[in-house]
């Protein structure tokens, strides 16, 4: 019965969108789906990169190596990867059971029974993991705002009785 209520809610909140916006109201969204996202910004793996490709170059930059076509299109990839990683930031989006993140393989979730711990400490957040490696923001390398972060996940764990450790 549940999930009957549920779908007959979605289809009447997505009625009221499309209403909404042809009269170009701000759209309604339900409080399970209400998340906040916070962004980062990676500089270190798109510098790595570049320097990897500069070394490349300089050393391998004989006279047969650098006239072939290949060695050109070997150093725009590089290149085209360093974009591509700067392009993509990193984020931390807390739900309302939920964190998600992007690792370099795609986007991942994480739901509130899967956490171990939560640890804060000054520039860092470490969620521990049941099983697997654990997730570190860092501001330093990754620019997040770890306060403002630290903020929302102790308010999520309160929520979902995950245990919130300040170091």
């Amino acid at each position: 019965m549940s999930r009957s209520w549920e779908r007959k809610v979605r289809n009447n909140m997505n009625q009221l969108n499309k209403q909404r916006k042809k009269q170009g109201i701000q759209a309604v969204v339900p409080n399970a789906e209400r998340s906040d996202i916070y962004k980062g910004r990676s500089f270190i793996g798109p510098i790595l990169l570049l320097l990897i490709v500069a070394a490349y170059a300089l050393l391998d930059g004989t006279a047969q190596a650098s006239q072939s076509n290949l060695y050109w299109v070997t150093i725009g990839c590089y290149i085209l990867l360093a974009v591509v990683m700067l392009i993509r930031r990193p984020y931390l989006k807390v739900g309302q059971d939920y964190v998600q993140t992007r690792k370099f393989t795609g986007d991942r979730r994480l739901r509130a029974d899967e956490m171990k711990a939560i640890n804060v400490q000054d520039g860092y957040i470490v969620i521990e993991r049941h099983r697997g490696g654990n997730w570190v923001f860092a501001r330093i390398t990754n620019r997040y705002p770890t306060t403002l972060m630290a903020e929302r996940l102790k308010s999520f764990a309160q929520q979902n009785q995950v245990p919130y450790n300040v170091k």
